[in-house]
């Protein structure tokens, strides 16, 4: 199972920004950051998601294809956090609704960063 997901970042403080307010109401909590990474989790021994500036110096780039799925509880915090994502300068990558019997919505992070919020119906 995955333990961690990193997504790679240009500007450590507007990403951490932008996360801290996108996860504030999952009760996830920021976990060892330190001057290049930034991870949160909702407890210890849990999956967790973080932003890291490259460790080659080089520019952090989003790779096409490449994206982070995040189970919420219901459709209505799904739809809720997708917006949230775009209100804080997230852009939409897909509308909230239906896929395969599940909810999506789907958006990239300030950094172009692809990433869902989803949940089961």
């Amino acid at each position: 199972m995955i333990g961690y997901t990193t997504l790679g970042t240009n500007n450590l403080e507007k990403a951490t920004a932008f996360y801290d307010a996108l996860f504030e109401d999952l009760s996830l909590k920021k976990i060892m950051p330190n001057e290049r990474l930034v991870l949160w989790s909702s407890k210890v021994g849990a999956t967790m998601l973080g932003v890291i500036t490259p460790f080659d110096g080089e520019p952090a780039t989003c790779g096409n294809g490449n994206m982070v799925a995040i189970l919420l509880n219901d459709a209505e915090t799904v739809a809720r956090l997708h917006a949230k994502a775009i209100e804080l300068g997230g852009h939409d990558e897909g509308e909230v609704g239906p896929r395969a019997g599940m909810t999506f919505g789907y958006f990239r992070d300030l950094d172009g960063n692809k990433l869902a919020f989803y949940a089961m119906n």
